[in-house]
């Protein structure tokens, strides 16, 4: 049996809560990391906030494959629908991610 549990959150909107849980211990999330990758023997290199790395890694780690092995597969099937920006593409699919598994 699960049972459901209340936060119970004293602020006036989720915004305000989620402000309240960005200490200064976190700052690191909201910087940006440049990493290179190569996609089909192409080198790229891609600028995301360290948040969705995490996520990133995250999945890397359940689906037992590399970094490059998923920026790859994630390039393969999401470009066909923004051809233009692969950090969007990562962005999109991190937040689908957390949606979906967390």
């Amino acid at each position: 049996m699960i049972t459901q549990m209340s936060i119970y959150i004293e602020s006036e909107s989720a915004l305000d809560h989620i402000f309240g849980v960005c200490s200064t211990d976190q700052i690191k999330e909201f910087a940006s990391e440049k990493r290179a990758f190569r996609i089909h023997g192409h080198s790229t290199s891609i600028r995301l906030e360290r948040a969705f790395w995490n996520v990133l890694e995250a999945m890397t780690a359940e689906m037992k494959i590399t970094m490059p092995e998923l920026i790859t597969r994630i390039h393969d099937q999401c470009m066909v629908a923004n051809d233009k920006n692969m950090a969007s593409c990562l962005r999109v699919i991190c937040v689908k991610y957390m949606n979906v598994y967390s």
